[in-house]
């Protein structure tokens, strides 16, 4: 969320910045809430010391304007709440202002490629989709996950699921004993207030799948993504700098209604409900914000580099970042069966956007109190490495060789076969 004092400095500045997300705000509606706003507090300051100097006279003949004085501060109070809960509203569905670093465009087509890497695999077959191969090993069932749950959900079956387990099990051990991450199995639900600290809400409240809780008791949201809960672990608090920076990885499920992509990759894992992910999070002083992001985006492509899949590196456009980024790269991965790339992760920095929401902050070396600076990374959607690992290794007869970094988590097996 934006800082209204930072707003006010220089309105013209941040109206402008946010053109370049293509974004249209009514700033002149922004500075007379504002506007209001302070009136209104200042009006209720001087009643307020009115009311005190009434008090320490403790003169009987003035005690009927001190009623009055708090009937009028009670109103005061009314009004400005409203007006302030106006003036919240309309800045926490503003998204965060783009670094000058990144690429002014409108969408996905305006991304910039920044690198490409490892070879791309040729075959003296037509390469098969993942969800062809999983059904012909009879390890991937998608029928009988639409029979018990619906559409967007699969049955991962025998030696896939230990794949997917060994891909997960790799990845943590990559980040916690090479990359420094800790290790941490935090719960899938989060509270509305949580979802709001990382900006999932308001503005994506359609996205989310809530769950029914007693009446009266606070909402609460499964988890899109282990970004939410892992960031929130600082919020409400002064962070000790000595700690920072933070570095955190889970592996979790996530969950997402995908309400905007209605129509989009139905077939296959590309795009479910649920689906798997290890998720890195860095919580840092806000001025190492992109040095981190360039660290944490070779995590994530390590993984790739380890597994010899083959991807490239995108930086996203102005008009295609993430609602709290103020960077982004996007890392693709290559799919034999669609050919082309297909994203496999996605690292962020969001400066101190999601920290002026949740009030994480930290004392500098100078004792100045500063909001701290907040990254995520995939590192990776597990389901979509399992899918590149399925159609860039696949052979002939359907079956599938293992990455030889995968074998010690696999019993050393080298090949996954129909049984």
């Amino acid at each position: 969320m934006h800082n209204i004092k930072d707003i006010r400095k220089d309105l013209k500045s941040f109206e402008e910045n946010l053109k370049k997300r293509f974004i249209d705000i009514d700033i002149d509606k922004i500075k007379n809430l504002d506007e209001k706003n302070r009136d209104l507090i200042q009006k209720k300051e001087l009643l307020e010391n009115e009311k005190k100097e009434i008090s320490k006279s403790k003169d009987q003949s003035l005690f009927k304007r001190s009623k009055e004085i708090s009937l009028e501060i009670d109103s005061y109070s009314k009004e400005q709440s409203v007006i302030k809960n106006e003036l919240d509203e309309i800045l926490s569905s503003i998204p965060n202002i783009p670094h000058p670093d990144v690429p002014l465009g409108k969408d996905e087509n305006d991304n910039k490629e920044i690198s490409k890497s490892g070879n791309l695999p040729k075959f003296d077959f037509k390469p098969m989709s993942h969800y062809d191969l999983g059904e012909k090993l009879g390890m991937l069932d998608f029928d009988l996950a639409t029979k018990t749950t619906g559409s967007r959900f699969v049955f991962v079956k025998d030696k896939l699921a230990l794949l997917e387990r060994a891909i997960t099990n790799f990845m943590l051990d990559t980040h916690i004993h090479k990359n420094s991450y800790q290790e941490i199995s935090p719960p899938l639900m989060a509270s509305a207030n949580t979802m709001y600290g990382t900006g999932q809400l308001p503005k994506f409240e359609n996205d989310q799948f809530e769950l029914k809780m007693e009446e009266g008791t606070d909402r609460k949201f499964l988890i899109p993504t282990a970004e939410v809960i892992l960031t929130n672990i600082v919020k409400n608090q002064i962070v000790d700098k000595s700690k920072l920076p933070m570095r955190l990885v889970a592996a979790t499920p996530c969950f997402r209604k995908e309400a905007g992509s209605y129509g989009k990759d139905t077939k296959g894992m590309i795009r479910q409900h649920q689906f798997y992910k290890v998720e890195m999070v860095s919580i840092v002083e806000n001025n190492n914000c992109l040095t981190e992001l360039e660290r944490m985006t070779d995590c994530a492509t390590n993984i790739l580099d380890q597994l010899e899949l083959p991807y490239r590196k995108i930086v996203l456009c102005t008009g295609d970042m993430g609602f709290s980024a103020e960077k982004t790269y996007d890392i693709e991965v290559w799919l034999p069966s669609e050919n082309k790339y297909r994203e496999i992760s996605s690292c962020s920095s969001c400066s101190t956007f999601q920290a002026t929401r949740m009030k994480s902050r930290y004392k500098n070396e100078k004792k100045e109190t500063l909001f701290v600076g907040t990254l995520n990374g995939s590192g990776l959607a597990v389901g979509r490495t399992m899918i590149a690992i399925m159609e860039n290794y696949q052979q002939k007869d359907g079956s599938i060789t293992i990455p030889n970094v995968l074998r010690p988590y696999m019993n050393n097996m080298d090949k996954i076969t129909a049984k």
